[in-house]
């Protein structure tokens, strides 16, 4: 069912700050970016490492574009840190529906387009010991750096 860590998401509330802490503390280039508008983010995927299965382990760092959205609705609330983790799948539309089966609210009827092409879902936190779920289905094709 899940492959890896995909990514663990952070919210930040200045996305090139935060970029600038992780190059200069840990060496982390930026692989990719892009601002999501339906999500209300701009992103920063910083890759750590490749792994087995062809894919790859990220920070995902993010930065509200609108105070409606639900990262900036969680700053607000919680203030700068982790906001998620997120595992990858080869199949986020089977996997999401096996673990809607075991009684865990899937937060998205049908999965939605996110980062680099990806097909992504949330799992409700209530149901997974507090944690922000995300199940990530990469692009068939991993962009290049940018």
């Amino acid at each position: 069912m899940l492959t890896r860590i995909d990514h663990i998401g952070i919210a930040c509330f200045d996305l090139d700050k935060t970029v600038e802490f992780y190059r200069a503390t840990y060496g982390f280039e930026v692989f990719h970016s892009e601002v999501n508008e339906e999500q209300g983010v701009r992103e920063a995927m910083l890759k750590i490492n490749g792994t087995s299965d062809g894919g790859a382990s990220y920070l995902q760092l993010l930065e509200p574009t609108r105070e409606d959205s639900a990262v900036g609705k969680w700053l607000k609330k919680n203030g700068e840190g982790v906001h998620h983790i997120a595992f990858g799948t080869a199949d986020v539309d089977t996997d999401s529906e096996a673990i809607r089966d075991k009684g865990v609210r899937v937060l998205y009827e049908e999965p939605r387009t996110g980062s680099m092409g990806s097909r992504i879902t949330f799992l409700h936190p209530k149901d997974c010991h507090g944690v922000l779920t995300e199940l990530v289905t990469a692009a068939p094709s991993s962009p290049t750096e940018h």
